[in-house]
């Protein structure tokens, strides 16, 4: 990978108004976009912004041409077993309320989840426990934050599993499930499985099939592509048997005053005009990642967080989130300072270094909270950040240490 010539894809990160160049290491919020991506959503504004499968015109033809082909790489780039297993969807989060409310749910149904999920993969799943009588059951991570199998095995024991729904990758340390026997033993058991990939899909190769897993949802803007687009895949065959989250027009053939008759996936699940210039974004956000390929991303990633788990262990009071292991963490590094504010150090970095991070909760509420941690700072890197990038933060956080 030419990191040179990759940087000059991304207009966030050249020089602006003779200001030096942000150093953003916020990519688990979400990614800088390369002009690629913007020059594909400009296309469509530009050259035929029209509805998609409504009209008979060459716009509209156009654009339904361009969402087919769009469907048809997300469906590759998964190595999913057709197109129409491709939902677009405006996140991960809508990705995952979606199956929460297309689910048939019973009294009794059990759902597991790690105890360090996102909210958008917590919530929902404590409102359908609230509204369907389903048993939420919490499977606690081991100290270091690595998966504990005895805690998911004794899991099933009391009470049929329905659903197994867990953060493929962490957002707020970057360790990534042992996904593949995860999905084995759930199966053998009766339960299905879905995994929140949005912290995985951007940094290495997922492969649906080889995984076997049942529903999987990613976000567009944490992986190069447009904000407000996203993914949900789902096998085919359980498409097909869930009910429609939202409904309306495009999600049905014909309807009476009383009735109607539901489209097959993924139709009957994208209801009205979509962001049509957003899931081009998206396509094109895919075939970017696919260029660069996932193994120059976790090499650079790899090399970033060893570096920087290397020297910020170092400063004296600082504690990092998660195994001490960097290979284990992917591109995050989640720390905070015994008696300093996170949100502080996150403002000063800012101003003293133009050093983008996150400070915080990071929409893991549930664990901070349960250990009595106030939040932590996160620097998460991407394939586009440098070492000489990862040099300069820890100048600066040293500096930052020496004053507070």
């Amino acid at each position: 990978m030419d990191l040179a010539k990759v940087r000059a894809d991304f207009p966030s990160l050249q020089n602006q108004n003779g200001r030096k160049a942000v150093i953003y290491f916020d990519n688990a919020c979400q990614t800088l976009r390369p002009r690629q991506v913007i020059e594909t959503i400009n296309r469509y504004y530009h050259d035929f912004p029209a509805c998609s499968g409504r009209s008979m015109h060459r716009m509209a033809a156009e654009v339904t041409r361009e969402v087919d082909q769009a469907r048809e790489k997300v469906a590759k780039f998964l190595n999913a077993g057709r197109k129409e297993e491709i939902i677009f969807t405006r996140n991960t989060t809508e990705g995952v309320n979606l199956l929460a409310s297309a689910l048939n749910w019973r009294p009794g149904d059990v759902i597991l989840v790690t105890d360090k999920e996102h909210n958008s993969n917590l919530i929902p799943w404590q409102m359908v426990a609230k509204r369907w009588g389903a048993i939420l059951r919490v499977v606690r991570t081991r100290d270091d934050n690595t998966f504990n199998w005895d805690n998911f095995e004794h899991a099933f024991k009391d009470g049929a599993v329905k659903l197994v729904a867990m953060g493929y990758t962490s957002n707020l340390d970057g360790v990534t499930l042992p996904a593949t026997d995860i999905i084995k033993y759930a199966h053998r058991q009766g339960a299905l499985v879905f995994l929140d990939a949005a912290q995985t899909v951007p940094h290495q190769r997922v492969n649906v099939r080889a995984l076997d897993v049942d529903f999987l949802a990613f976000s567009g803007h944490k992986m190069l592509g447009p904000s407000g687009t996203g993914v949900l895949y789902g096998k085919y065959r359980l498409l097909e048997q869930l009910e429609p989250f939202l409904v309306g027009g495009d999600t049905v053939s014909t309807s009476t005053f009383d009735s109607c008759q539901f489209l097959p996936p993924p139709e009957k699940f994208e209801a009205g005009l979509q962001d049509y210039a957003g899931i081009m974004g998206l396509a094109a956000a895919v075939q970017y990642l696919s260029q660069i390929g996932f193994d120059s991303i976790e090499k650079q990633e790899r090399l970033l967080n060893e570096y920087l788990t290397k020297a910020l262990s170092e400063i004296p009071g600082l504690k990092i989130i998660g195994p001490a292991d960097p290979r284990l963490r992917g591109g995050i590094v989640s720390f905070y300072i015994e008696g300093i504010d996170h949100h502080r150090i996150a403002l000063m970095l800012d101003q003293m270094a133009n050093i983008a991070v996150r400070s915080g909760q990071h929409c893991v509420h549930s664990w901070f909270n349960s250990r009595g941690v106030s939040g932590s700072v996160r620097a998460s890197v991407y394939f586009y950040n440098t070492l000489e990038e990862a040099q300069q933060f820890v100048e600066a956080l040293i500096k930052i240490r020496k004053v507070l």
